[in-house]
């Protein structure tokens, strides 16, 4: 996993986690993702100094406009591509989940925008 990944994971972790919690600290990503307490440390150091995120007094993690623009777009591909591998491929909801976490770093633009479009196009037809 390189740095990008890693980063983008993070910050796909903390958005989920807000949604389902309201809010986020460290402990509460370590737990999540079975990380060490200090991992998660070095992590939310670099994702403040990128300007992803900042943490209170009370270690309480928000997103910067930037940061939640980003957790936002890692997320919109992530569920795009298992929607596309699970119900446009056919592939196992376990299978498309896995494959989606890898692919979602690497994709370029160009393949995600035309995928994003075939998956919409795919939504619209079960909606009739």
């Amino acid at each position: 996993m390189n740095k990008t990944e890693s980063r983008e994971d993070y910050l796909e972790t903390i958005l989920l986690l807000m949604r389902k919690n309201g809010g986020v600290r460290s402990i509460d990503i370590a737990n999540e993702l079975n990380y060490s307490k200090a991992s998660i440390s070095r992590a939310v150091g670099i994702l403040k100094e990128s300007n992803y995120i900042s943490v209170d007094r009370s270690g309480q993690i928000t997103f910067t406009e930037e940061g939640q623009k980003r957790a936002e777009a890692v997320y919109d591909r992530h569920i795009t591509i298992k929607s596309f591998l699970k119900d446009i491929v056919g592939i196992s909801s376990e299978t498309a989940e896995r494959d989606a976490c890898k692919i979602e770093h690497i994709i370029s633009d160009e393949s995600f925008e035309k995928i994003k479009k075939m998956v919409t196009e795919n939504e619209k037809k079960s909606l009739k």
